[in-house]
């Protein structure tokens, strides 16, 4: 590629990185937290007895489901293990990173427990028998799915504002009940609690901690996901072979002399092999960079053109300056959750033979999350604040 070609491809991927990262701060800026916490709401008219007591393994208590997990309790069959324990690592990471208790419940029916009559009362009671959130800040979120009964009910604390009713309520029409009317149970709680998440942190689940920026970018390539791997897949291949086409095209256009403006020929495979030194060679055998040979057939005027290899097991020298160093990686000792590792680098240049070795150290690797020790809720409370929906 010319001094031009590189300008210009430049000039083109600045662009696209600058509209990129103003897109991702103006969505990371409007996606802020949607769901304000307030003093303000209101008891209910919804009692309960404080001192009414759980039952640990899940079976009728005090007319509602004991819970054996803080974070899911899957009485009515919807999720695989698998599913369960991804939602479970999800809400321990909310719980770390925001201290919002969450959890989720899913049950055949309410009569199973002796109440007959709307979701909503039960779900209070439920949540307050529990005692699901922060006895300060009362940010607990309860979703509940009653599986035969077909509905459910996003709970929420009373430290939620009044506005949220409606947020919620956005959440259950547009992600729980669409998958729930395909009969996708599993699909809809997944991303239920998802977009549960986002609504009440501005957030995506493994993002909690992002700025502004990062939290825009990750909505970006959340939505790029929501449109499907196979359509993306689709769009991908004709972008992906124009970009082969177009890296291949600017590396053998035909291009002119700089001397005398004729226009040059480029030299084969084999052919260019005779313009190269030892250490060019070397460095196309180990295909770390691919040299092409351009020459002038009137004033013999000649041009070496360089093309490192995108994904190579090779570095550049610091002692030569050819891409020709090897790096071997032995570990010295192991890191564990109390002390760090220890490694070693050894670098081995092919062509000039100049060696070095260095040692890093290996992190720590992180404990448990703090959340996954809970066994009990925080004794929070609701006045009956949030959303249902059936199906």
């Amino acid at each position: 590629m010319t001094k031009h070609d590189i300008r210009t491809a430049l000039r083109i991927l600045s662009a696209v990185v600058l509209l990129g990262l103003a897109a991702g701060f103006a969505i990371g800026w409007l996606t802020g937290p949607r769901v304000p916490f307030s003093d303000a709401r209101p008891e209910a008219a919804i009692a309960f007895d404080a001192q009414e007591t759980t039952n640990p393994i899940g079976q009728t208590g005090n007319g509602v489901p004991g819970y054996g997990d803080v974070y899911v309790n899957d009485y009515g069959g919807l999720l695989i293990a698998e599913a369960e324990a991804r939602i479970r690592d999800t809400l321990i990471g909310v719980y770390d990173q925001t201290g919002i208790e969450m959890t989720v419940l899913t049950i055949s029916r309410m009569s199973d427990y002796g109440h007959a009559g709307e979701i909503e009362p039960f779900a209070t009671r439920v949540f307050n028998t529990w005692g699901i959130g922060n006895a300060t800040r009362n940010n607990g979120v309860l979703v509940l799915v009653s599986r035969f009964e077909r509905t459910m009910r996003i709970e929420i604390g009373k430290g939620y504002s009044r506005k949220s009713d409606a947020v919620m309520q956005r959440v259950i029409d547009e992600t729980f009940l669409p998958a729930f009317r395909k009969g996708a149970y599993q699909d809809g709680i997944e991303r239920g609690v998802d977009a549960t998440i986002l609504a009440l942190t501005g957030s995506y689940p493994g993002s909690l901690d992002n700025n502004t920026l990062e939290r825009g970018l990750s909505r970006i390539w959340r939505a790029i996901e929501s449109i499907g791997a196979w359509v993306l897949g689709v769009a991908l291949v004709p972008i992906g072979g124009f970009a082969i086409w177009l890296r291949r095209y600017l590396r053998k256009r035909p291009r002119r002399c700089t001397r005398c403006a004729s226009l040059m020929q480029r030299a084969g495979e084999q052919a260019d092999d005779a313009h190269l030194d030892g250490p060019q060679r070397l460095e196309e055998y180990l295909k770390s960079v691919d040299y092409d040979v351009w020459h002038c057939p009137e004033c013999a005027h000649m041009k070496i053109m360089a093309y490192r290899a995108w994904f190579s097991g090779h570095s550049t020298c610091k002692s030569c300056g050819y891409r020709t160093l090897e790096t071997t990686t032995t570990v010295l000792s192991s890191a564990t959750t109390s002390r760090s590792g220890l490694k070693r680098l050894d670098y081995l240049c092919r062509n000039c033979g100049h060696t070095d070795s260095e040692t890093r150290t290996i992190p720590k690797k992180s404990k448990s999350s703090s959340g996954s020790g809970r066994s009990s809720f925080g004794g929070g409370s609701s006045s009956g604040g949030g959303a249902s929906g059936s199906w």
